[in-house]
């Protein structure tokens, strides 16, 4: 182990180097990826029709390539997967990271072996990085790291070959071997895809590790902690894994699960350090101790742009800013362009910096509507479809309605929906199920927490009197066309106002 130290010591160093440079110099940084990106991806069918040779700047870059969603790359994304080459991005591309999608139920996007080894890979090393640079007497090699991940499949079209799953799932499966030596558990068993059996074994095998660090979504880390501490009969992770420093999270508002992780633990020698990793790249990790903020990571082969909430909402891209014009507090969507051929492509995701110096920023929402307290990632028109289909068959009406997380202290949680008829369902129980089935259809993330009720329940739906949304626009002077009552939330403050009035 000395040596193992003495080796990682001087690679971070090296890493933390690079890191300070970056922030010196952001604007450069960035400019050299846009570049870069552009030169590498000049000669595929995308780059052709955008001119990509010929652009030298981001005003440039701005003006000649359209901004898009995965609606609008869809085509060449599924041509890819049945085995055409060098539509998007230059290099082959066999991996595809599926998570929900808007008009589909689940969205593939592409992982290049550049974004494999210069984003992801990259990131979890200076997750270790700022852990280690942050605590001068870490032991985070004498042990492993604990990281939950999904599973993948297979694709066969034709004669060709290509993969799909969680991210996490593609990660652990193209590691380099030497990764496995910190890393637990076996690869067959991280990457099982029936839930229940993989927890069994995952706290069968991690019960009796020496696990210095953990990583994963924490509704998923909750069921297999306390499977563990049951296992071992233990009231605390500090008897089954003392020598744990660190919990690296990401995918959920982690603020609801602090207080119980921090029981859980019972050590606050365990630092939390929050990530921001999606299926389309890796973005920021938290660098400072006492701090929530995150680290914008500017040299993972991504290039970033962004633009004001009511720019986006009007689609007026053409106001869209890079890093040099960035302000303090405001709310931006973000616009990326990645080493495996997304190209100004909309994340959804909103963000607003607390820092320019360096770029220190925190995820204020989706651009959309959306639930994701618990990794399920629901969207506003998966609700609408679903009250839809919910009427349809049971002959009601909705006047309006509201949706809000339940976190519960046993392992998982629900959706809460209160729900303004103007005509009451023939079966409210049938109008429920329907609800939940509908989302299960439309929506594979919810559907895979709702397995077994793992990680959510079926939902609680409750009826309101009539007027109930109406009065509570009134009490916070919001009556009027232009406002409306909020249908997902992440928090409960509005539903508990709403409950509070009846």
């Amino acid at each position: 182990m000395p040596i193992i130290n003495s080796i990682a010591s001087w690679l971070m160093k090296k890493r933390m180097h690079q890191i300070e440079l970056f922030i010196k110099y952001p604007i450069d940084v960035q400019q050299e990826w846009l570049l870069s990106l552009l030169s590498d991806a000049g000669e595929t069918q995308y780059g052709k029709k955008n001119g990509f040779s010929s652009i030298k700047n981001y005003e440039q870059f701005k003006n000649q390539v359209p901004v898009s969603d995965y609606e609008s790359l869809k085509p060449l994304i599924d041509r890819t997967r049945k085995g055409e080459q060098n539509l998007l991005w230059n290099t082959e591309i066999k991996w595809f990271a599926k998570s929900s999608g808007t008009t589909d139920k689940s969205k593939f996007i592409p992982v290049s072996q550049e974004s494999l080894d210069g984003c992801h890979y990259n990131a979890g090393r200076d997750m270790v990085t700022l852990q280690c640079y942050n605590n001068e007497n870490t032991q985070l090699f004498t042990g492993k790291n604990l990281a939950l991940g999904g599973s993948y499949k297979e694709d066969q079209f034709g004669d060709h070959v290509s993969y799909h799953g969680d991210v996490s799932a593609i990660i652990i499966q193209n590691l380099p071997k030497w990764a496995d030596f910190f890393r637990a558990p076996d690869v067959n068993i991280a990457l099982m895809d029936e839930w229940e059996i993989k927890l069994e074994r995952l706290a069968e095998s991690m019960m009796n590790e020496n696990v210095t660090s953990i990583a994963g979504v924490p509704s998923w880390m909750l069921v297999l902690l306390k499977r563990i501490l049951e296992k071992k009969k233990a009231k605390t992770i500090s008897e089954v894994w003392p020598n744990l420093e660190v919990y690296f999270h990401g995918g959920v508002n982690f603020a609801p699960y602090k207080e119980q992780f921090t029981k859980l633990f019972n050590n606050d020698k365990i630092n939390f350090l929050q990530l921001y990793n999606a299926s389309e790249g890796f973005f920021g990790i938290q660098d400072q101790l006492k701090s929530d903020e995150m680290l914008l990571m500017l040299d993972y082969g991504i290039f970033y742009e962004f633009i004001e909430m009511t720019d986006q909402q009007n689609n007026n891209f053409s106001r869209t800013i890079h890093l040099e014009d960035i302000k303090i507090g405001i709310d931006y969507a973000m616009i990326i362009t990645t080493n495996a051929g997304l190209w100004r492509y909309q994340l959804g995701d909103v963000i607003h910096f607390t820092s320019t110096n360096p770029y220190r920023f925190k995820i204020s929402g989706r651009t959309k509507q959306h639930i994701n307290a618990f990794g399920e990632e629901l969207m506003v028109h998966n609700t609408e479809n679903a009250i839809a289909a919910a009427c349809e068959k049971t002959y009601a009406l909705v006047k309006d309605y509201t949706v809000a997380p339940v976190f519960m202290q046993n392992n998982s949680g629900a959706h809460e929906w209160l729900i303004e008829f103007e005509k009451e369902p023939n079966n409210f129980e049938f109008f429920a199920a329907l609800l939940d089935e509908s989302l299960k259809k439309q929506n594979s993330d919810y559907e895979a927490k709702r397995y077994n009720n793992f990680v959510l329940h079926f939902p609680e739906v409750k009826k309101m009197p009539q007027n109930t949304f109406y009065n509570w626009l009134k009490s916070n002077n919001k009556l009027g066309g232009q406002y409306k009552v909020p249908r997902l939330s992440n928090d409960r403050k509005i539903v508990e106002e709403i409950l509070k009035m009846n």
